[in-house]
């Protein structure tokens, strides 16, 4: 795939050879921060299972790779499996940490609304594990979100308890029109 900005991440579609590096990114995420409640990372054969699982309901599942590497993924997935739910997404993103501050997060996130929009969904939830997660929250409203809930004291890692964050986007035209 030709490049015309060799600084700027390159956002594609996943592949089967990615997989290993998306299993050691979350797994630094499991095992470092509270993005994630899981306590040991899953296995490569388990992370791909997730991915085939959003791939095979429809959903956009895409990559960020950036001088050669893949330094970023994120995704989209069903809010809740209630046909009444049938036009909101959860979104999910993890950026490696050597790659957090250059951009790429927002391009990946902005790829995955665009690619959301066009499908006609209509609101983006991110759910976001706990209040004191600054990084994730900040970004996610820079990103066009509002902080629509907390729920307090719902998970517990790493010795202490944690909120959840739920914050909420507009996709399209939103409520304004029915689907």
């Amino acid at each position: 795939m030709n490049n015309p900005d060799p600084d700027s991440p390159i956002i594609r579609d996943v592949a089967d050879a990615d997989m290993p590096a998306i299993c050691a990114i979350y797994a630094h995420e499991v095992l470092n921060g509270v993005s994630s409640w899981e306590e040991q990372p899953p296995s490569l054969g388990e992370m791909i299972r997730r991915r085939d699982a959003v791939l095979a309901d429809g959903f956009p599942y895409r990559v960020a790779q950036w001088r050669g590497a893949i330094v970023g993924y994120t995704y989209a997935s069903a809010y809740r499996p209630r046909p009444g739910y049938r036009y909101t997404l959860e979104n999910t993103i993890y950026v490696a940490e050597t790659a957090r501050g250059m951009g790429i997060g927002r391009s990946l996130i902005e790829d995955l609304i665009e690619r959301c929009e066009a499908r006609g969904y209509r609101q983006m939830i991110a759910v976001i594990g706990d209040s004191q997660n600054l990084a994730s929250i900040d970004f996610h409203a820079h990103m066009g979100f509002t902080r629509v809930g907390l729920i307090h004291s719902i998970g517990f890692k790493f010795g202490r308890w944690m909120d959840s964050v739920i914050m909420q986007r507009t996709l399209g035209s939103g409520d304004k029109t029915l689907p």
